[in-house]
C-alpha cells in the first residue's frame, strides 16, 4: 500500500470512529434525556471534518502534473494541515472563552452516572484514536494526519478535564471547570499555532533535514571521480516530490563523455534513493604541473587563511581571458558580502597582479 492510500485509510478510521462515538453518545443522550450528551455527539461529528479534509487534500495532491503546475500538486497536503491547525486553534479559542465565562460566573454542573460513563468512554476512544492517527502521521510524514491526530487528543484532554472537574465537584463540592478549561484551552491554542509552523514552513521553503543532506553527500562522494560536493539546493514540492541542484568537483582531465556518464549515474541514484530530481553541475579541479594548478594552490591556500570562510570551491582560470574566479562561503559572522568580496579581491589582486579576479560569495542553503 502506497503512502497516499495509507493516509486515506487512517483518515477513514478517524471518520468511522467519530461517527460510531457520536451515534453511541446520541443514543445514550436520547435515552437519558441529556441535551449535553446529545450536543457532545454532534461535536464528534464535527471532529470527523479533520479526517475528511485530510482525505480531500491527499486526493488533490495526487493530481498529475500539468502545464501550469509542472511539479504536481503535492503541496496541497500542506494546505490541508494548515486548515486543520486553524480548526484546532479555533476550538481552543472557543473553549477559552467558555472557560473564562465559567470563572466569572460559576455554575454548578449536574453530573449523573450515565454522564460520567459516557465521558469515560469518550476519553478512552479519543485517546486511542488520537494516538493512532498521530503516530501514522509521523510514520508517513503527513502534517495533515499529525494535526488531525492532535485534534483528537486535545478533544480527549478537554473531556478528561471535565471528568476530573466532575470528580472534584462530587467529592469536595468545588467546581474547577473554568480554571482547568482555561489552562487546557491556552495549551491547545499554543499547540495549534505550533502545528501551523511545519506546513507554513514547507510552503515558505524551510531547510531540508540535515540527515538527508548528509546522506546525499555520502552517496555522491562514493563515486571515486568526485572530490567534493557543493552548492546543494533542494526545493520541496510535497512530501514525495523534491527538485534540487548540486555541484561536484572532478579532475579537469575527465572528458565530456566521462562527466556525462557520472552526472547521469548521480541523477538516477537521487531519484531511486530519495525521489529527488537532481541537476548536477561540475567544477574542474586543476591537475598536472602547469600554471592553472599553481594558481589554484596559491588562491585556495590564501583564502583558507581567512577563518570566516567555511568553504572555498569552484576555482577557474581562463588563460585566454586572463581571468581567475573562485566561490567562497562565509560563516554567519559575515554581514556584508560586498565588503568581504571587495577585500578578498584586493588581496588576491596584489598576490597575482595582472589578472582579473572574480569572487562569488555563495551561501549554504542546505546545511
Amino acid at each position: 500500500m502506497n503512502r497516499s492510500s495509507q493516509i486515506i485509510r487512517t483518515s477513514i478510521v478517524g471518520i468511522v470512529t467519530n461517527v460510531l462515538l457520536a451515534s453511541f453518545k446520541a443514543l445514550v443522550g436520547i435515552i437519558a434525556g441529556s441535551i449535553a450528551i446529545v450536543m457532545d455527539a454532534i461535536n464528534n461529528l464535527s471532529d470527523a471534518l479533520s479526517s475528511v479534509i485530510t482525505i480531500i487534500g491527499t486526493k488533490l495532491s495526487q493530481k498529475p502534473a500539468d502545464r501550469k503546475h509542472p511539479f504536481g500538486y503535492g503541496r496541497v497536503e500542506y494546505f490541508s494541515a494548515i486548515i486543520i491547525a486553524v480548526i484546532v486553534v479555533s476550538a481552543g479559542v472557543t473553549s477559552l472563552i467558555e472557560s473564562v465565562k465559567k470563572i466569572i460566573e460559576p455554575t454548578e454542573p449536574n453530573y449523573t452516572t450515565v454522564t460520567l460513563i459516557v465521558v469515560s468512554v469518550a476519553i478512552v476512544a479519543k485517546l486511542l484514536l488520537g494516538w493512532y492517527v498521530k503516530s501514522q502521521g509521523k510514520k508517513l510524514k503527513s502534517d495533515a494526519l499529525i494535526a488531525s491526530g492532535s485534534d483528537a487528543l486535545f478533544d480527549a484532554i478537554i473531556t478528561l478535564a471535565t471528568l476530573i472537574s466532575a470528580g472534584v465537584m462530587l467529592i469536595w463540592g468545588i467546581s474547577l471547570d473554568g480554571i482547568l478549561g482555561t489552562i487546557i484551552s491556552a495549551l491547545i491554542i499554543k499547540a495549534g499555532i505550533e502545528m501551523l509552523a511545519s506546513p507554513v514552513g514547507e510552503l515558505l521553503g524551510t531547510r531540508v533535514p540535515p540527515e538527508l543532506v548528509a546522506d546525499i553527500k555520502k552517496e555522491v562522494m562514493a563515486h571515486p571521480e568526485v572530490h567534493g560536493v557543493y552548492d546543494m539546493i533542494l526545493h520541496n514540492y510535497g512530501p514525495e516530490v523534491m527538485i534540487g541542484t548540486v555541484h561536484i568537483s572532478v579532475d579537469d582531465t575527465l572528458t565530456a563523455q566521462d562527466i556525462h556518464g557520472l552526472s547521469r549515474k548521480i541523477t538516477l541514484e537521487m531519484v531511486q534513493n530519495h525521489g529527488i530530481i537532481m541537476t548536477v553541475g561540475v567544477y574542474a579541479v586543476a591537475t598536472g604541473d602547469n600554471q592553472r594548478k599553481e594558481l589554484q594552490t596559491l588562491v585556495i591556500k590564501t583564502l583558507q587563511a581567512h577563518k570566516e570562510l567555511v568553504q572555498i570551491h569552484g576555482f577557474y582560470f581562463s588563460e585566454k581571458e586572463n581571468l581567475v574566479t573562485v566561490d567562497v562561503v562565509p560563516d554567519l559572522t559575515v554581514r556584508d558580502d560586498e565588503a568581504l568580496c571587495s577585500a578578498l579581491t584586493k588581496e588576491l589582486s596584489a598576490l597575482i597582479p595582472g589578472k582579473t579576479i572574480m569572487i562569488t560569495v555563495d551561501h549554504n542553503y542546505s546545511e
